[in-house]
């Protein structure tokens, strides 16, 4: 696991506490930063799991 997966889900997870709490404060801006977040919390995640799919191919050579 490299540091782009791991920021990525703390991120994910960061957005969706941020989203439930907009939820239950009725803070539509809230919300949509948490669901913002999520979504930059997968995109680093799935960069993560590229850079390590790539690594393990490499070490495969």
């Amino acid at each position: 696991m490299n540091k782009d997966q791991v920021k990525g889900t703390a991120k994910d997870a960061a957005g969706k506490v941020q989203k439930e709490v907009g939820k239950l404060t009725g803070s539509e801006e809230q919300q949509i930063k948490g669901l913002a977040k999520q979504g930059e919390g997968k995109a680093q995640k799935g960069v993560g799991d590229a850079k390590e799919a790539v690594k393990d191919a490499v070490d495969k050579l």
